[in-house]
């Protein structure tokens, strides 16, 4: 977790040099100097292995090196008070308790001359340069027959130090003295003799291209990043992601990051549209001064994320334990909060035992956030995920703007209330200075739940989010797919496995649309594309059990040698690949209970409307977009079973004629914002809602 900015006002950065402070390209130790420059709160203290005297050589002759406030030296047997350039004689004496001199040292160690000596300026140690394969056992022994111990790092050098001594040694008795709290330390280096430094229990950056043997040693947690970018630019990402540095006017709050980190790498969404890349598009082309706040789920951290993947987003993630993730995430957000959000009240299930999970992440995204905003900052937060975070957040930070805009459907009053912590709920999005819907109905529920809770309810607004037309068309026009059977009418539906999509549903549609009209056995083919959820979600398990056997029944009792009724597709494709299938499907079949807004529909009807092909979209009348679409697409209802096998009837005995008009009128109706100018608008409407300092609140809207 970021260090909490009113807990503590102490902030250190003890960091080694050469690999360090000084890697990286001369750019990135220009952005980390003037950011130490505009942050003199940041005490800086160098952890090295050169001596006083070098150090100074380089303070003096290299402008680009942050002033310390105490310098480590000599590989932690010196600790100087660079203020005054005066050694702390009580340290190094501890530090140097048992050390026979350099001299004997070396006359000790003369039979060995594999060990060529530094002959460098150095102070309490002994340095030499001995290649790996001479580091042995008989080595080792001699230096521990004279009471001392040792380091080597790089795959060159070898110190011999006093039995006390070390980096480590030297900043835990610096803090000690200093009276600074492991909290308020972070520690950055590149060689095993900086490892002691990452064993005090530090937040801690290795950054990239230090001694593979340090990444391995250091201790397993969150509070290490093993980064990839070099030196400074590393340590900079760390101050950053602490919070330590600038504090951002626009702060996003999102359960996920706009990257994926799978299979020990960064990956990105293959799709231009949804929340992620809207948000990262916006956030990165609009030069907002912003910084997303994100949960990286497991053990350790990952490295930073690579520029191309993040178009240089500052993104900041806070650690969440697995076990933790899995009672927030799986048990109370898909099983508590998801089953009222798409008004399936009877699928609430009550989670007491794991409601503390949700409580405290939404806790540690409230410490976060806050680590991040500056004064009067503006906060995005998004989806039910974060519900707990307003009231939390307000309390700290009664300065910010907090706006949270539902990409779900938000639930009628009386649903709402089956939750089982409705009031908490209530409470804590009572204390939003704004909120944001797709859809009228969604915000008129929002209103109607949090009415009688304060005198002062929120904004409101509506803003259906669009998708990226060009992107999409573009892509569209590139690809050549081609279809099985023209003979055949491919009916499609692209959806993740979610009972609030009614994959079921549509099912028991078709089969019995064949049984009512048996002349469409050979004519039509339901391809469904439903990759599964995240591992670890149960939700769905039944869903799930429940399509397999749907899918098996149907393909049983109507397939043909050469045909059959439903193709299912339960895996992930890449963006293109779904592009192929709208352009090979006649029919895009929408059935969702519930939905926010739907994207894939807006998708299938760009997809085609740009390569000039005749289309049907069937579509819930549950789903957002059906609301602004003003009755231009074929609406369905899955709640009437059939209505749907009607209406599914209806869109495969339509001409070629009628669907071009139909997908004219509806490509006509579907002008919603490009993600980025959506993205801009809803930070003006929250910013809008800016509480007057020191005054009453402006007028709601």
């Amino acid at each position: 977790m970021a260090l909490d900015a009113e807990a503590t006002h102490t902030r250190v950065l003890v960091a080694d040099l050469d690999g360090t402070l000084l890697g990286g390209e001369p750019r990135d130790r220009q952005r980390l100097f003037e950011a130490l420059r505009r942050h003199p709160e940041i005490v800086v203290v160098l952890a090295t292995g050169r001596s006083l005297e070098s150090v100074r050589d380089l303070l003096r002759d290299d402008p680009l090196v942050p002033s310390p406030r105490w310098i480590i030296g000599d590989v932690g047997a010196s600790v100087v008070d660079a203020a005054r350039m005066t050694r702390l004689d009580d340290l190094e004496e501890r530090l140097r308790a048992g050390w026979p001199g350099a001299g004997p040292v070396r006359e000790a160690l003369r039979r060995f001359p594999r060990l060529v000596y530094q002959d460098v300026p150095q102070d309490g140690r002994c340095s030499f340069y001995l290649a790996p394969e001479d580091l042995d056992d008989e080595v080792i022994g001699a230096v521990e027959e004279l009471g001392c111990s040792w380091s080597y790092a790089s795959g060159r050098f070898f110190d011999v130090l006093p039995a006390r001594a070390g980096k480590g040694q030297a900043l835990r008795l610096l803090a000690e003295r200093q009276g600074w709290p492991r909290e308020a330390l972070l520690v950055a280096g590149d060689s095993l003799n900086d490892l002691s430094l990452f064993r005090l229990g530090a937040h801690g950056v290795v950054v990239g291209g230090a001694e593979p043997a340090l990444a391995a040693r250091v201790p397993v947690g969150g509070l290490v990043e093993i980064s990839d970018l070099p030196g400074a630019a590393a340590v900079t990402h760390a101050l950053r992601r602490l919070g330590w540095l600038e504090r951002r006017t626009v702060v996003v709050g999102y359960h996920r990051p706009p990257v994926h980190w799978r299979d020990g790498r960064w990956q990105a969404p293959s799709s231009p549209n949804g929340v992620l890349p809207t948000l990262r598009a916006a956030l990165t082309d609009e030069g907002l001064d912003a910084v997303w706040a994100a949960a990286h789920v497991g053990a350790t951290r990952p490295p930073a994320p690579a520029p191309e993947l993040t178009g240089d987003l500052s993104l900041s993630l806070l650690p969440v334990t697995e076990n933790r993730w899995a009672g927030y995430f799986h048990r109370v957000c898909k099983e508590t909060l998801w089953p009222a959000l798409v008004a399936q009240p009877h699928l609430i299930e009550d989670r007491p035992g794991h409601w503390p999970d949700y409580e405290k992440v939404n806790a540690a995204f409230a410490d976060h956030i806050s680590s991040l905003a500056a004064t009067g900052a503006t906060v995005w937060l998004h989806d039910y995920n974060l519900w707990l975070v307003p009231e939390l957040l307000k309390r700290r930070r009664p300065d910010v703007t907090v706006g949270l805009f539902h990409h779900t459907p938000f639930p009628h009053p009386d649903v709402f209330g089956r939750i089982p912590a409705a009031d908490r709920l209530r409470a804590s999005l009572a204390r939003l200075d704004w909120a944001g819907f797709h859809t009228a109905d969604c915000a008129d529920n929002f209103h109607q739940v949090l009415t009688g809770t304060a005198t002062d309810l929120p904004r409101v607004g509506v803003h259906p989010l669009g998708i990226d037309h060009r992107a999409v068309a573009a892509l569209a026009r590139t690809r050549r797919p081609r279809r099985e059977d023209e003979a055949v009418q491919l009916v499609l539906s692209v959806e993740r496995l979610d009972y609030a999509k009614a994959p079921v549903h549509k099912i028991h549609a078709l089969a019995a649309l064949l049984h009512q009209d048996p002349a469409l056995r050979e004519r039509v083919r339901f391809r469904l594309v439903c990759p599964p959820p995240e591992s670890g979600i149960h939700a769905y398990d039944t869903t799930r059990a429940e399509l397999e056997q749907a899918v098996a029944a149907v393909n049983d009792r109507w397939r043909t040698p050469s045909w059959q009724p439903v193709e299912y597709v339960p895996h992930n494709l890449d963006f293109a690949e779904i592009v192929d299938h709208y352009l090979a499907a006649d029919v895009f079949w929408v059935a969702s209970l519930a939905d926010g807004m739907n994207l894939t529909a807006q998708e299938y009807v760009t997809a085609r409307t740009a390569t000039a092909r005749p289309g049907v979209l069937v579509l819930s009348r549950h789903a957002g977009i059906a609301q602004h679409l003003a009755g231009a697409a074929l609406l369905t209802d899955p709640h009437q079973p059939d209505d749907l096998v009607r209406t599914l009837h209806e869109a495969l005995s339509m001409t070629t004629a009628q669907r071009r008009r139909h997908l004219t009128e509806v490509s006509a109706r579907m002008r919603f914002p490009a993600p980025a100018a959506w993205a801009r608008n809803v930070i003006a409407a929250i910013r809008a809602a800016r509480p007057v300092p020191g005054g009453l609140p402006e007028p709601r809207r």
